[in-house]
């Protein structure tokens, strides 16, 4: 099993760092020093790591050259090899073809984490945690879930059942209705791989701006079954503008 991360868009709310960079490379923990700063990036490959994930890919799209040019140093920092995988419509589409790029990753079984997720590594153990109570269970695909915070519109919600798994995943939803909010950061078998490949397409086909949860909500629909983890009572944010930056820093010193 091998990291993924999602590190093609352009974060246009976290301007003006991302008039030069992908949201996945704004500084989270900043110093003087250049080899102390970490970014959303550095998190997830450090992540990994922790994890004993030892190989990773990463979804590249907007202002690319970035990431290219840090590869060598995040691949020495963080012990990860990295291969970057280029989306072309980074600045056109969602991340339903964003992760649909990543098709031939998602054959290895991946640890896919949103690239402007901040989160612990007690995340990625409490996924693999899962996968190994239910050894030989192939195809499956399993949510990270924070069933503890308080719902708001905004959220990528989802309703769960505990003997059929994810019924809905979208942000349209009355957050009474919600088992939880979906994190960014999912379990994917590669038994998954074709059958998701498959629903991202018909998901991005249908309409290029949908997100890869669509994806997953289109493998539902097709009888699939995707499962939840609750992460339980977890500090992670998902950055979207400078609000939630000054959040994903405070967070991230903890780590």
């Amino acid at each position: 099993m091998i990291g993924l991360v999602l590190a093609a868009g352009a974060g246009r709310r976290l301007r003006p760092y991302t008039d030069t960079l992908p949201k996945a490379l704004v500084p989270v923990v900043e110093s003087p020093v250049e080899e102390e700063r970490r970014t959303v990036l550095d998190l997830a490959l450090a992540n990994f790591a922790e994890v004993g994930i030892e190989e990773a890919a990463i979804v590249v799209g907007y202002r690319k050259e970035a990431v290219y040019a840090r590869k060598d140093a995040l691949e020495r920092r963080h012990g990860v090899r990295l291969t970057l995988v280029e989306n072309d419509k980074a600045e056109e589409w969602n991340n339903a073809y964003s992760l649909w790029c990543a098709r031939d990753v998602l054959k290895e079984g991946v640890i896919l984490a949103n690239g402007d997720t901040v989160h612990p590594a007690s995340v990625e153990r409490t996924l693999l945690a899962a996968r190994e109570r239910q050894p030989g269970a192939g195809g499956r695909i399993i949510l990270a879930l924070d069933t503890v915070k308080k719902l708001a519109d905004e959220e990528m919600k989802v309703v769960a059942d505990p003997e059929k798994g994810v019924r809905r995943i979208t942000k349209l939803m009355d957050p009474a209705e919600a088992t939880g909010e979906y994190i960014g950061v999912t379990l994917i078998e590669p038994e998954a791989a074709a059958e998701l490949a498959d629903a991202l397409q018909a998901t991005f086909e249908r309409d290029p701006q949908l997100y890869y949860e669509d994806g997953y909500q289109e493998l539902v629909h097709r009888g699939f079954r995707v499962d939840t983890e609750p992460i339980g009572e977890v500090s992670w944010v998902e950055i979207d503008n400078h609000e939630d930056l000054a959040r994903g820093r405070e967070i991230a010193c903890r780590y």
